[in-house]
């Protein structure tokens, strides 16, 4: 009698574990028939929608806000929030312009230094939030606000241009796959960012420092009563989501020729969207940079669509919001499940 009864209980513990990765399937598997779902409609509404320079337009906002919401991800996962991307992608490309421009640097010693400058400003946060015991929230709102005042301050409130530093505007603006398939003039930035992605799946699937991220969002409290290192392990998520945003400063500056100091702000926006929009949990303990990438095109395709179609920008703000809304409520919808 005692071991039906124990067959019983692990029979009916089965679908309990294997229900969240069904509902976390379906989330995607929506978001990504939403996304085959504009495309559709916009290509009905506007003969100009599927012609290939929109495609590659298209594209090239994805490779910015992707990379962008793909550093949003890792922190979103350990339950915390990073309102300071925006910004911090752009004290990235005022680095970027300082080190090239103003010092006349090699341009592998300015990507690194980007790069390096998002490491830096995500380690302050993750400090900030670990050790003092700062929410997120507040944290990285104040963190943006310095980096956005840090970019005018260097910058000299002015846009810092890169026409003396050959092949910058090659990082994201030119094409390996063009040059060897005429066909497929695929921009450099869109093969960043699915190399950022593959990077980032890899970390949070294959590593300790994924495994940790989240651990961090599920329980972060019995992490730390097992003896992990619980503030070390957030410092180093915000820490890599920095460097990320160091690849997006990168991407934009290069995208645009310039560092533009007062761009930026709005960009946390259209990352958390994506984020969320792609099914990561904003509780934490959930999400996929698979997700994220469809959340990304998402937003990239709607706003894209509703340009071409002469819808003003008022309320292509207010459909990015209702969509945002909608994506949080099917998230606390699952969670009512598990």
């Amino acid at each position: 009698m005692m071991r039906q009864r124990t067959t019983m209980t692990e029979t009916a513990a089965i679908p309990a574990k294997s229900g969240p990765r069904i509902t976390g399937a379906f989330h995607r598997l929506l978001a990504f028939s939403g996304l085959l779902a504009l495309v559709v409609v916009f290509s009905l509404a506007s003969p100009n929608f599927m012609q290939t320079q929109n495609i590659l337009a298209i594209l090239q906002a994805t490779s910015v806000n992707g990379v962008l919401a793909i550093a949003a991800t890792l922190v979103i996962i350990t339950g915390g929030i990073d309102l300071s991307v925006g910004t911090l992608m752009t004290f990235c490309a005022v680095i970027a312009g300082v080190l090239l421009t103003f010092w006349g640097l090699p341009l592998p010693v300015g990507v690194v230094g980007a790069i390096l400058a998002g490491t830096a400003s995500g380690l302050v946060s993750g400090v900030v939030i670990a050790k003092l015991k700062v929410p997120p929230f507040i944290a990285t709102l104040g963190m943006m606000l310095i980096l956005k005042g840090l970019s005018l301050v260097i910058s000299g409130t002015r846009p810092i241009y890169f026409n003396d530093t050959p092949g910058f505007t090659q990082i994201s603006q030119g094409s390996l796959v063009g040059a060897l398939v005429p066909m497929l003039p695929i921009p450099n930035g869109v093969l960043i960012l699915f190399g950022v992605a593959l990077l980032a799946a890899f970390v949070l699937g294959k590593t300790a420092l994924g495994r940790y991220t989240f651990a961090l969002g599920s329980n972060e409290e019995a992490v730390r009563l097992s003896g992990v290192n619980v503030d070390r392990w957030k410092i180093a998520v915000y820490a890599v989501a920095g460097s990320i945003c160091g690849v997006a400063g990168l991407l934009i500056a290069s995208r645009l020729n310039s560092a533009q100091p007062a761009l930026g702000q709005g960009y946390e926006l259209d990352a958390i969207a994506a984020v969320v929009i792609g099914g990561t949990s904003l509780s934490g303990g959930r999400g996929t940079v698979l997700g994220t990438l469809i959340g990304a095109l998402i937003i990239s395709v709607l706003a894209n669509g509703l340009r071409i179609l002469s819808v003003a920008q008022e309320w292509q703000t207010v459909v990015t919001g209702t969509i945002i809304i909608l994506a949080v409520y099917a998230d606390i919808l699952r969670r009512r499940n598990l």
